[in-house]
């Protein structure tokens, strides 16, 4: 199951509110508030294509560069030890410890 839509690049959340018989969800990543809804997975979808490209085209009209979702870029925080332990593989497979953390990473989640 999969809770999210993409669009363009940009990334949206899906959500349901039962009290009101909708689905709902906002696109993820970037500081500005976009919302999208719908009372189907067809109408929701249609819904957040519109508001990714009204963004898109609002935008434009601003002369501002529509937010790039996701940057490439975020901190974590470890326990010490493993953070040591990171620094002693990275270094001992003539590996930058950044690569080392996105191949742990890549493998996790594809």
């Amino acid at each position: 199951m999969k809770n999210s839509l993409s669009y363009k690049g940009f990334y949206g959340s899906v959500e349901f509110s039962d009290e009101d018989n909708i689905f709902f969800g906002r696109i993820i990543g970037i500081n500005d508030h976009i919302t999208y809804e719908g009372d189907s997975v067809k109408s929701l979808r249609k819904d957040f294509n519109a508001a990714v490209d009204e963004y898109i085209n609002v935008c434009a009209e601003l002369g501002k560069e529509p937010e790039k979702p996701y940057k490439g870029s975020f901190n974590v925080r470890i326990e010490p030890v493993l953070h040591r332990q990171l620094v002693i593989y990275s270094t001992s497979h003539g590996k930058s410890l950044n690569s080392v953390v996105s191949e742990a990473i890549s493998n996790y989640v594809c």
